[in-house]
């Protein structure tokens, strides 16, 4: 318990982590360092960290720690099916239209694997937060990650409304996106999403936001309702595309951000459970080429 909160600086975090109470935690850390007799987190009201101490005994800790989950995971050998739980960072797009249905049919086939999938825009540091893998298009991959293609190529696109565009005309290359309303979103780290084209001399000079959201849905509603231009994975327009609330534009310079790739630590020991997910998530994809 006292490495996961010194993993994650907090609590709280921990605590979910631990499947318990932030008060049984608390408890457990405050009975640690008093039978130990030195304080190992220094906790202020906003943040929690670990002392010199605390460092000291985290970085002896975890490599005995993960020496005796490797040797319960390779218990999991002896088993007809995989035992454990799986926990996956994903951007919301990919989580929603791809992973959702994979995580479906994976646990179905073993019903003793759970599985929880966190939609995350902002690139996780996978090991210091927890979790057993992720999921990144090709270019966002660390070297020191195993990366397995798990679905085809993901694409964006540019939609309007069929008002929007009677009073704007339809942009004809993304250099036309200066001349009007474009709906942008921004990250929770605070920067804005880039709308990037196949084309690399193709890079548009976007105007100054009048709307911006934190959510790929409220683009397309704002979109839908004539606000202007949003730029959003082509699953979340689908059906407003179908049914004539919005049109796409700019589809020949292919708005895409290539393949999803599921990603690990090299190192890490490989569970049975993330052992039985890469192979099943590796499989469905070739099925579907």
């Amino acid at each position: 318990m006292f490495c996961a909160v010194a993993r994650h600086r907090s609590f709280r975090a921990a605590a979910a982590e631990k499947e318990v109470s932030v008060s049984l935690v608390s408890k457990t850390i405050r009975r640690l360092e008093e039978e130990l007799g030195v304080t190992l987190l220094t906790r202020t009201t906003r943040s929690v960290r670990p002392t010199a101490a605390g460092n000291d005994l985290l970085a002896q800790l975890e490599p005995s720690l993960a020496t005796i989950k490797g040797a319960l995971e390779r218990l999991n050998q002896h088993r007809g099916s995989p035992l454990g739980t799986l926990k996956i960072n994903a951007p919301a797009p990919i989580a929603q239209f791809l992973l959702a249905g994979l995580a479906a049919r994976f646990t179905a086939l073993h019903p003793g694997v759970s599985m929880e999938i966190t939609a995350d825009a902002a690139m996780a540091d996978i090991v210091r937060d927890g979790y057993d893998a992720g999921v990144r298009i090709t270019k966002d991959l660390q070297q020191d990650m195993i990366a397995v293609r798990i679905g085809p190529p993901q694409r964006y696109a540019v939609v309007g409304s069929p008002a929007y565009f009677r009073r704007r005309p339809v942009p004809q290359s993304p250099r036309d996106l200066a001349g009007h309303d474009c709906i942008r979103r921004r990250f929770p780290a605070g920067g804005l999403q880039e709308w990037a084209f196949q084309r690399r001399n193709a890079a548009p000079e976007m105007p100054t936001a009048r709307l911006i959201v934190n959510d790929a849905q409220i683009a397309v509603n704002a979109a839908a309702a004539g606000g202007g231009l949003a730029y959003v994975h082509e699953k979340y327009v689908e059906r407003e595309l179908t049914d004539g609330d919005l049109v796409r534009v700019l589809q020949a310079w292919s708005p895409g951000i290539g393949a999803p790739y599921l990603y690990y630590p090299r190192q890490r020991f490989l569970s049975a459970a993330l052992r039985a997910f890469v192979d099943f998530a590796r499989s469905s994809a070739a099925e579907r080429q």
